[in-house]
């Protein structure tokens, strides 16, 4: 870094490199990335036009090390501008996207550059290099290759083209679907609140004050409006909530997402068609472990057609509640969740409201740390630094005796969060061209309280996060480009859907599952009613998933639909969806689609990651049990230290002795035949 008085472009003397965020203004942001953009097309350029023959080191290895400026600069705004936005920030990211699109694809179409890595590719075998140069290097030219490094004339300028707009397109998604999930609420007066447990009153009051309102409100965060539509009696009231939450991004009007997804559908096809690909489908998936469009949909149809007959036999059930309640009706989205949720309190007299004050945010964080604790040998102690929120944490982590990294957490909804729950890393492990530790930030949506507490599901959530954080603070590699959850999509989510396995372990629960108000840990027989409810409506949450999934395919698989909200329509009707159940993320707030390329014909990821972590899991128990200590070993050797520095079924072999089949996931949500 040169000498600067912007903050974001100097070398912070902070402890462990954190960024100093209370130095750091919203005004400091647009100069310090033209700064760092100018650095780091200055190191492409002196990378392109070096006099000596290219090699690993003058070319791959500049690269790797190039652009460490960017990189500073774009992990604090990206992480304040989804966890912490304001108008400012937000225009920043307006402006921000399209001029990064540019940038990147300008570096991906540098033809003297990308004759230098082809030279490196072509003569790779007599370099001598290591897997995981080895693995660098092919990552590196298929990248070049993919962006459209080989393309020339109208066709290169083409993809130019789609780059910038499909940057513009995302940030406008994820911003039009932030102002609806903030602009919305339902005031409740007093005697809207019957029914409801104290824990959803509270929340319910404390989005009021945030929201500056004299009363109760429901919003539209998932840790609110989904244990309102768990326990609120009112159906006309679930009604509207329901129909608000489902019509994120289709309200008409400047925040609309269907005409957004339309053009980035088809602007995805024609990217797809200039690299020489089919469909977008087959382009975006030659890089993950399934190849193509029709592994994913064998894996996804061998799930739906088990947990369809369970949600229509479910669904019979419900039914038949609502018309005992005197409303004579067909059940409705809006019922499902409150009548399935009698059904748990009556078939395995499990009541979230008693089981919620024994899910303790803090118990649960601590819960978290104690199995990562056990299996790795990791430790967590508390940071007083200045953060991006006061509602951020921040602890050192530490393995005997050695800094491993810096773990944040920013656990609560706010109307300047994004929805949803996510992973990040604001600087990732690696040892080129110096060695640094990883800085990792969970975020999540929990709903505040006093103590905070969590629905089991939330705490999951948690579980889930921490799994990410860990592929991230366990990384071991030498490269960035590799470096924690730098894999195949659907690979990613292995080490994540793991984790939660951890939550459901018995002396787990039996030693942080306390009670909030007396103190005493969960008993014994609530426990097992707890385990004995895992699977509990697993139907309803596998069919409005996969339904997403099928979706996001035939998205990207064939002909680009003129009007996606029809060809949704056409999806669900060919499948027989319930009419009762929704898709988990519709097509005008389905963000993992279309915030960005990452989930993109890849929402399929998780129940192909969840195969592999269903019979990972079986693996321990196979062993000594969830915390063997030879299979943690194997856990972080193979999976967790090495980040994408090696093929992820080659990876997934080394650890468990072969592929797993979808049996161990069915069983595990119960839907084995």
């Amino acid at each position: 870094m040169t000498s600067t008085t912007n903050t974001l472009l100097q070398d912070w003397t902070t402890p462990y490199g954190l960024a100093p965020f209370d130095a750091i203004s919203d005004d400091d942001f647009a100069p310090a990335l033209e700064a760092a953009l100018t650095a780091h097309r200055n190191e492409i350029d002196t990378i392109a036009t070096a006099s000596a023959d290219p090699n690993f080191a003058n070319t791959i290895e500049a690269l790797e090390a190039a652009g460490k400026a960017l990189d500073q600069v774009l992990g604090v705004f990206f992480t304040v501008a989804g966890a912490d936005s304001n108008p400012a920030r937000e225009a920043l990211q307006r402006d921000f996207s399209p001029r990064l699109a540019a940038h990147f694809a300008e570096i991906s179409s540098n033809k003297t550059l990308f004759s230098r890595i082809a030279a490196v590719w072509d003569g790779r075998e007599a370099l001598g290099l290591t897997g995981e140069q080895a693995r660098v290097l092919m990552l590196t030219h298929r990248g070049f290759v993919r962006s459209g490094a080989a393309l020339e004339g109208s066709a290169e300028a083409r993809m130019k083209e789609i780059k910038g707009r499909l940057a513009v397109l995302g940030t406008e998604f994820t911003q039009n679907l932030l102002a609806d999930e903030r602009s919305w609420f339902m005031p409740l007066a007093e005697a809207d609140l019957e029914g409801l447990p104290d824990f959803v009153i509270d929340a319910a009051r404390a989005a009021g004050d945030e929201k500056k309102q004299d009363g109760p409100v429901v919003t539209l965060s998932r840790s609110l409006i989904v244990p309102f539509l768990q326990f609120s009696p009112r159906r006309d009231l679930r009604k509207i909530a329901f129909k608000a939450w489902e019509a994120r991004g289709a309200n008409g009007g400047k925040t609309d997402n269907r005409a957004i997804a339309a053009e980035i559908l088809a602007l995805r096809q024609e990217r797809a068609q200039l690299l020489g690909y089919a469909s977008f489908a087959d382009y975006k998936l030659e890089t993950e472990m399934a190849k193509k469009p029709d592994a994913v949909r064998g894996l996804l149809m061998d799930v739906w057609e088990p947990a369809k007959r369970q949600a229509e036999a479910d669904a019979d059930v419900l039914t038949a509640m609502m018309h005992k309640d005197g409303v004579n009706d067909d059940l409705a989205p809006w019922d499902w969740r409150y009548y399935a949720e009698k059904r748990r309190a009556a078939e395995h007299d499990l009541d979230e409201a008693a089981l919620k004050p024994y899910f303790q945010l803090d118990r649960m964080i601590d819960a978290a740390f104690a199995c990562a604790t056990r299996l790795f040998h990791l430790k967590f102690a508390p940071l007083d630094v200045p953060l991006y929120h006061e509602d951020c944490r921040a602890w050192k982590v530490t393995r005997d005796g050695k800094h491993v990294a810096v773990f944040i957490g920013d656990y609560f909804a706010r109307g300047s969060k994004r929805s949803g729950a996510w992973c990040s890393a604001m600087r990732a492990q690696a040892r080129f061209p110096q060695a640094q530790t990883p800085i990792v930030i969970n975020v999540c949506n929990f709903a505040k309280g006093d103590p905070a507490l969590l629905s089991y599901d939330d705490a999951r959530t948690l579980f889930h996060e921490f799994g990410h954080a860990l592929h991230q603070m366990l990384s071991d590699v030498t490269y960035e480009s590799v470096s924690g959850t730098s894999v195949a999509r659907d690979f990613v989510e292995l080490p994540s859907q793991l984790y939660e396995h951890w939550l459901d372990v018995p002396e787990v629960l039996g030693e942080f599952a306390i009670h909030a108000k007396t103190g005493e840990a969960m008993p014994a027989e609530m426990l097992e009613k707890v385990l004995g409810a895992a699977t509990f409506d697993m139907g309803f949450q596998t069919v409005e998933y996969v339904a997403s999934a099928l979706v996001d395919l035939a998205f990207h698989e064939g002909d680009v639909p003129a009007d996606p909200m029809a060809r949704q329509a056409e999806v669900l009707a060919e499948l027989g969806m319930p009419a009762a159940i929704t898709m988990r993320h519709a097509t005008p707030h389905f963000a993992h689609v279309f915030a960005g390329d990452g989930y993109s014909s890849g929402y399929y990821s998780y129940m192909w990651s969840e195969v592999m972590d269903a019979d990972a899991f079986e693996a321990f128990e196979e062993a000594g049990g969830a915390f063997d200590a030879e299979r943690a070993k194997a856990l972080e050797e193979h999976i967790l230290s090495t980040g994408g520095s090696r093929d992820a079924a080659e990876l997934y072999v080394a650890f468990r002795g072969r592929l797993p089949g979808v049996e161990a996931l069915l069983k595990g949500r119960g839907l084995a035949a």
